[in-house]
Parts: C-alpha cells; structure tokens; sequence
C-alpha cells in the first residue's frame, strides 16, 4: 500500500489561515465561551490554535451539542446522510 504523506493540515494553505486583520491573539470570551447540551452551533476552525482542533473537511457545517468532555465538547454532525460525533474545544465553535 500507499505510504501517505503528511497529516490532516495537508493542502489547507488558504482553508486554514486567517485575515490580516484578524491576526494576533485570539479573544478570550470565544476562548473560554460555554454551551449547554442541546445548543445549535456552527463549525469554525481558529487556526491559532491546534488542541481541539477538527478535520477541515466538516469546516462550516453545523451540529448540535451533546455533552462535555474535558474541556471540549461533542458536537453531532450529518455528515452526508451518517451521524458523526467530534471532539471540538469551544474555540472552534460560533452559535447557529
């Protein structure tokens, strides 16, 4: 078989950078932001931060929260037509 080479940030040079405004340090209140099972959000990666970090194929989709885990959360997708859970830290997370 196929050797693969590199990780899931391959090819992902425009999909996971940011602004020129918007670079720097990041907002705290999105760091530290909380959800309460139930909650629709949407999928947004923050590229300056790796911990809790998705695949970029489900950027922009959106689930809802089921529970906490660790400091991140579980969020369920439809992911053409099957369910998917993802561990997402809260940084990477916007409300529907």
């Amino acid at each position: 078989m196929v050797k693969r080479i590199g990780g899931f940030r391959r090819k992902t040079r425009y999909k996971l950078t940011k602004e020129k405004r918007n670079r720097g340090k990041i907002s705290m209140t999105n760091y530290f932001q909380s959800f309460s099972a139930g909650d629709r959000v949407s999928l947004y990666v923050e590229p300056a931060v790796q911990k809790g970090m998705y695949r970029p194929t489900f950027m922009g989709k959106a689930g809802i929260i089921q529970r906490m885990r660790g400091r991140c959360y579980e969020v369920s997708i439809k992911d053409g037509g099957k369910k998917k859970m993802l561990i997402i830290h809260p940084v990477h997370l916007r409300r529907a």
